[in-house]
């Protein structure tokens, strides 16, 4: 199966359509207020535009339910990821609105895999990043080989600090459940504007 790609963190016009045109599987929208890739209310309306083939992915953060479910219905979203300590219900609540649901988790040496059982039934995929502070968006790698003891069938997103010096590396990875990579920070010019063609060269490597 050809690995999808994600890009996250999209907030500028112009720059959303250059990295549309490389047909990303995933395009994600930060509707974290304290993220600095906060897509405002403006630019949000642009999310409508992205190609059908693309899907939208909105962020939150301990989001109230139903704003999540008004900014999924006004934006026309396709998936929600949510990185925050949403809880089992919560997602639940969500899928029934048809779209995907992506429950990211920090991953650090003493993580427990086995608080992800509850949420399998009820998300569509993980998303594994690099824990912080601040869900999310920092730059750094976690080590990959605690992954090892992730021991549930459910696909995930790698995500965390993942930049063009790892494209060789995740072509390597055999987990069958690996289903997409999800990039941000490493591919920025500045926080919310994507350099296009390190995209690309990126995209090329992994594809």
């Amino acid at each position: 199966m050809k690995m999808k790609i994600k890009v996250c963190g999209m907030k500028h016009a112009a720059n959303i359509a250059g990295v549309a045109n490389l047909r990303p599987d995933y395009l994600g929208f930060i509707f974290y207020p304290k993220s600095p890739r906060y897509i405002s209310e403006v630019s949000a309306e642009l999310i409508k535009y992205v190609p059908v083939d693309i899907k939208t992915v909105g962020v939150f953060v301990n989001e109230e339910i139903n704003e999540v479910k008004l900014k999924v219905a006004k934006y026309q979203l396709k998936a929600v990821q949510l990185h925050g300590a949403e809880s089992v219900d919560y997602c639940a609540e969500l899928k029934i609105l048809g779209v995907e649901v992506i429950k990211a988790f920090g991953v650090h040496p003493e993580f427990d895999f086995k608080q992800l059982e509850p949420y399998a039934l009820v998300v569509d995929y993980f998303l594994f990043d690099t824990q912080t502070p601040v869900h999310g968006g920092s730059g750094k790698v976690f080590d990959w080989q605690l992954l090892e003891k992730y021991q549930l069938d459910k696909p995930y997103f790698l995500s965390g600090g993942i930049g063009l010096e790892h494209a060789q590396q995740i072509t390597g990875i055999q987990d069958a459940r690996l289903y997409a990579i999800d990039v941000n920070s490493k591919f920025e010019l500045e926080p919310g504007l994507k350099d296009v063609e390190q995209l690309k060269e990126f995209f090329d490597n992994v594809r």
